[in-house]
């Protein structure tokens, strides 16, 4: 790759990890490279609290593409967010991610309409930043969440669940239905690639009464950030020396 954090380099690794054993050490250099720069404040970055539960590191955005490191069962100081509506979601940009330590299962759901006897409703989720410019793209850091209902009427159903390992790379293309498995008590951490696509829009389940609601998401402080760098950093380390 061009640079540990060059977009299209890490696309281009995640690309040929599935057969390319070097690839992927080329993935774990990037993330190391870039938690390092955060752990020892060479780089000013701040993790974001997901409302999913997990901590996202934005690393990098390059037009419709970008780079963020995924923090699973190791927040800083407090507990996770919570979700307003559901779990289950539909990103409007397609996902690339390499698991660097622990197990991340992806549960697919099947999502149908059903105008008489729902069980969600469906809401769009518009994101923005808390300075000037847009947010809401892949890896995006954005501020404030605008939860809002739609017309649509829907019941859904568990579908296959693919589990990512160490080292394994999984896919999930925009405007598939999923919620991200992560056992209680377990961690885990991933080097995520997103790519938007035009006119898709992030969707979510939720009550069928929900009202329309806004979300602001907690920005971690310089400390909480790069302990938690230090921290993802230990546990890849501990993989390796396995």
């Amino acid at each position: 790759m061009r640079s540990p954090v060059d977009c299209r380099g890490v696309e281009a690794a995640m690309a040929r990890g599935t057969r390319d054993g070097a690839a992927v050490g080329e993935l774990f250099a990037a993330a190391v490279t870039v938690l390092e720069e955060v752990a020892f404040g060479r780089r000013a970055l701040r993790a974001v609290r997901h409302p999913l539960g997990f901590l996202c590191l934005p690393v990098r955005r390059e037009g419709d593409r970008g780079v963020c490191v995924h923090v699973f069962g190791d927040a800083p100081a407090g507990p996770p967010a919570r979700p307003t509506t559901s779990p289950v979601h539909a990103h409007s940009w397609d996902l690339t991610s390499c698991v660097l330590y622990g197990e991340v299962g992806n549960l697919r759901v099947r999502v149908r309409d059903e105008p008489d006897r729902p069980t969600h409703r469906l809401f769009e989720v518009r994101s923005t930043a808390a300075g000037p410019g847009p947010a809401g793209g892949p890896c995006d850091a954005p501020a404030v969440d605008e939860i809002r209902p739609t017309p649509r009427l829907v019941s859904c159903a568990p579908g296959p669940e693919e589990t990512g390992v160490a080292g394994g790379i999984y896919r999930l293309p925009a405007g598939e239905f999923h919620t991200t498995v992560v056992p209680p008590g377990t961690v885990a951490a991933t080097l995520l690639l997103g790519r938007s696509l035009p006119g898709r829009r992030d969707l979510t389940l939720g009550p069928v009464h929900g009202p329309a609601h806004r979300v602001v998401r907690q920005t971690c402080d310089a400390a909480q950030t790069a302990r938690t760098a230090r921290t993802v950093l230990r546990r890849i380390d501990g993989h390796h020396c396995r």
